[in-house]
Parts: C-alpha cells; sequence; structure tokens
C-alpha cells in the first residue's frame, strides 16, 4: 500500500494528462474535418489549446513547441496547402 498523497497526485497526473490527449486529438479534428474552417481559425485553435495545455503544465512551454507546433503546422500546411 502506498501513501495516499503520491496516489492522489499521480491520479490527477493521469486526468491532466488524459484531458490534454483529448484537447490535442479534438484540436486534430477540427483542423482536419471542419469545411468552412479559416487557416486564422486553425492558428487560434491550436494558440488556444497552448494555452489550455500551458494551464495545465506551466512549465512545459518548450515541451509544446518542440512536439506539438511541428505537428499542427504539417496538419495545417496539408489542410490548406500552406507553409
Amino acid at each position: 500500500m502506498g501513501d495516499p498523497r503520491r496516489e492522489a497526485e499521480l491520479a490527477k497526473e493521469e486526468r491532466m494528462m488524459r484531458r490534454m490527449r483529448f484537447l490535442v486529438d479534438l484540436t486534430t479534428a477540427i483542423i482536419l474535418q471542419d469545411p468552412k474552417l479559416t487557416v486564422d481559425e486553425g492558428w487560434n485553435h491550436v494558440l488556444a489549446l497552448k494555452r489550455a495545455i500551458l494551464a495545465m503544465f506551466p512549465d512545459k512551454e518548450a515541451v509544446f513547441d518542440l512536439v506539438y507546433l511541428p505537428r499542427f503546422s504539417r496538419l495545417i500546411a496539408e489542410r490548406f496547402g500552406a507553409n
């Protein structure tokens, strides 16, 4: 049996990770599937995602920029044929 406080922290972190994955998947789906979406709106969704993730994980901006920003740049480029 472990430390209840540690287990609670791990459970909280797991919930935040699930929420982050959901938000990333949702943003991806919106960018790829919304027929009325513009390039600017797509980037606004990415920026909103970044704000949401940084609210959960404040010290992870560099990780977001390294992992997710290139991914969403590719998605937007594929969708709109833009750079």
